[in-house]
């Protein structure tokens, strides 16, 4: 009996042991889970994810088409993150193509603040601006865009020509120039030459399009203040590849000189049609559709002479504050490695990032969203673009950025058939004049 009371107090202690060793071991295991659990979250949290999301295809594709090429040059510079306050930071870069679409932005600029959880969204495309922005002010996501007038993405989000200037957004913010610095350029150059002043206008029906057509703040107003009398061509929708309307008003109205905001593909449609109707304007001085050498190229002979806004060349006399290339620098990075000529959203391709990582830098903590906004609203960064003021910008929420006047002309025995001359740089004295403004009848 003692015995056996012997033994059931024997294997008392061994379950009593095997017990506690058990439960240790969870303990330990748990306590182990709990360390890792912490270090993935510090892992995370030292990672900087930045969203971005531009039109790669579609009908705006020109526009993105240095994005892959730039990308892969910012993922490399930022190899070794960021260091912010003592801190080492990786940075993951998200990127989105909206395919030129107004729905698909709404639908990637979700996931990008609603999934992604990204840290800061940069956007590089009028309709990625206007559909990440309202998300990104409800849902307190910092997010910096360009690659559309700042007039145009203002107006678009509910300012009114009379509040253009002090509309104000919680958390999104945008550098680029506006219509009106358009305007200026545009006038500039037709006073320095002839004309009847007549100025046959169509513009696309976006939201920069719209911008640019304003009749109080677009160039109706500019040119009526100088004398000039616009023949309307209205403005066009996206899908349209006829253009007779417009050539027909154009030719009966006399109109010298076309303007107005079109896209590359539909100014070639035009301009077949006005050749066919025997209309040859002595002017045509168009935003967007002239941005691209590509585009002129593409007009054979028939583009030489062709004029418009210019907002970024390799003659700026600007360098990156990331890898300290200047503007020439990077242009010939472009034209050697893709064997295209450089094009003007080269430069702001790059100064988004310059942008988007000095404001991770600044910020006390670029983990935090009222932190990181904070330091947007009072950063002042020098750019391969030039000067980005964010802090006490007489215009809320934007920087104003410069750009000049210029005209494409044909090149002898260059590289490429035409180059870009300044023609005009009284809103941008820092960039040299090269030639005189001409009418078309002068060339050729």
């Amino acid at each position: 009996m003692v015995e056996r009371s012997h033994e059931l107090s024997r294997r008392k202690r061994k379950v009593s042991r095997r017990a506690f060793l058990k439960a240790g071991g969870v303990a330990g295991l748990a306590s182990a889970a709990g360390a890792l659990h912490v270090n993935i979250a510090r892992a995370q949290s030292r990672t900087l994810k930045i969203g971005f999301i531009g039109a790669q295809s579609g009908v705006r594709a020109n526009f993105g088409e240095t994005t892959p090429w730039m990308i892969e040059r910012i993922r490399t510079a930022a190899k070794d993150g960021l260091k912010i306050g003592g801190k080492s930071y990786a940075i993951e870069l998200v990127v989105k193509d909206n395919q030129s679409d107004p729905n698909r932005s709404s639908v990637v600029g979700s996931e990008l603040v609603l999934r992604e959880k990204c840290d800061l969204v940069v956007a590089f495309d009028s309709d990625a601006a206007l559909a990440v922005g309202e998300l990104a002010d409800a849902r307190g996501m910092p997010t910096i865009s360009t690659m559309v007038p700042w007039t145009g993405w203002k107006f678009s989000r509910g300012a009114t020509p009379d509040d253009l200037i002090e509309k104000s957004f919680p958390y999104t913010f945008h550098f680029f120039w506006g219509a009106g610095e358009v305007v200026k350029n545009f006038l500039a150059m037709w006073n320095s030459v002839k004309t009847n002043k007549q100025v046959g206008t169509f513009y696309s029906d976006t939201p920069t399009g719209r911008a640019f057509g304003n009749a109080k703040t677009g160039l109706p107003s500019g040119m009526s203040q100088h004398g000039y009398k616009e023949v309307p061509g209205g403005f066009y929708k996206m899908a349209t590849d006829d253009f007779t309307n417009q050539v027909t008003a154009f030719k009966s109205g006399n109109a010298e000189i076309v303007s107005g905001l079109v896209l590359p593909s539909h100014w070639a449609t035009f301009w077949n049609q006005a050749a066919q109707a025997g209309y040859r304007p002595q002017v045509c001085t168009v935003a967007a559709a002239f941005l691209f050498a590509s585009a002129i190229t593409t007009l054979g002979p028939r583009g030489d002479g062709m004029s418009t806004e210019v907002w970024w060349t390799p003659k700026f006399p600007y360098k990156s504050s990331i890898t300290g290339q200047t503007a020439r620098e990077l242009a010939t990075d472009w034209e050697n490695s893709t064997g295209k000529q450089w094009t003007q959203p080269i430069g702001y391709s790059h100064a988004v990032w310059e942008v988007a990582f000095a404001a991770l830098s600044s910020a006390a903590d670029p983990k935090d969203k009222e932190s990181v906004k904070h330091a947007i609203a009072n950063l002042s960064i020098d750019t391969v673009v030039g000067p980005v003021r964010f802090k006490d910008t007489p215009i809320k929420n934007v920087a104003v950025t410069s750009m000049a006047g210029g005209q494409w002309r044909k090149t002898k025995n260059g590289r490429f058939p035409f180059e870009l001359l300044i023609v005009y740089n009284a809103t941008a004295p820092q960039i040299p004049v090269e030639a005189e403004f001409k009418l078309l009848s002068q060339l050729g």
